[in-house]
């Protein structure tokens, strides 16, 4: 098997070292004896068609709306989504890929690239601190997921969207105690962390998407005790 990992526009949505997410995903899939590689690819570049996964991160207003102006006008996500590549992003890498979204201090809104039903305005207050949350569908320790969010932005999910998580402890998507969103192959969720490295199982899951069969558990004894603490941690945070 072999594996392709895009890293999207690190000098502009890279600021929260949402980075870690793409090298998360390409350390599980070389862990598992697949042949990866990883692509980083800025503004000016174009974007392959052929990847398999394309990795989104966090940024400030300015670059997250030179960033969907870039991606809107390069136009090879859109081909990609449509040859069955999977996209996850992160915070504004999540907020982007909606239908719209406000910026700056008057919520000005912008166009997003619409792979998400997906609408995102600046909420009545910034959201900053762990979150937990339990995600939609799954069971056991698996199911929680841990991160860390700090945005101003709150997100409706409109129909054809559906939840990536309900909230235990913290804001999400801020409106109806959710958290991120999901349509079909397109994942966004707001926790930084880098939260893929927070929530291994999630990460399998893109691979699990991308590759097309289920992977076998991998086991880290170390890691398990970390998220363990972190879970305890929100709880009584």
């Amino acid at each position: 098997m072999s594996l392709e990992i895009v890293l999207v526009y690190q000098s502009l949505l890279g600021i929260y070292g949402d980075q870690g997410n793409a090298m998360v995903l390409a350390k599980r899939a070389e862990w598992r004896d697949i042949d990866v590689r990883l692509t980083q690819v800025e503004p000016g570049d174009e974007l392959p068609t052929d990847g398999d996964i394309f990795v989104i991160g966090g940024g400030e207003d300015g670059a997250q709306t030179s960033a969907v102006e870039a991606l809107r006008a390069d136009g090879n996500i859109y081909r990609a989504v449509d040859a069955g590549a999977v996209v996850f992003g992160v915070c504004a890498g999540y907020q982007i890929l909606g239908n719209s979204f406000g910026v700056g201090s008057d919520d000005e809104p912008r166009q997003g690239l619409g792979l998400l039903d997906i609408t995102s305005e600046r909420g009545p207050e910034r959201a900053v601190g762990e979150i937990l949350t339990r995600w939609n569908g799954r069971t056991g320790d698996d199911a929680w997921l841990t991160g860390f969010e700090n945005h101003s932005g709150y997100t409706r999910l409109g129909a054809d969207a559906e939840p990536l998580a309900t909230v235990e402890v913290g804001v999400g998507n801020g409106f109806d105690g959710t958290e991120g969103a999901v349509q079909g192959r397109v994942i966004g969720t707001y926790p930084h962390g880098p939260v893929l490295a927070r929530n291994p199982a999630l990460a399998d899951h893109l691979l699990e998407m991308a590759l097309g069969t289920e992977l076998d558990r991998l086991e880290s004894p170390e890691h398990d005790i970390l998220r363990q603490q972190r879970l305890a941690a929100v709880r009584t945070s």
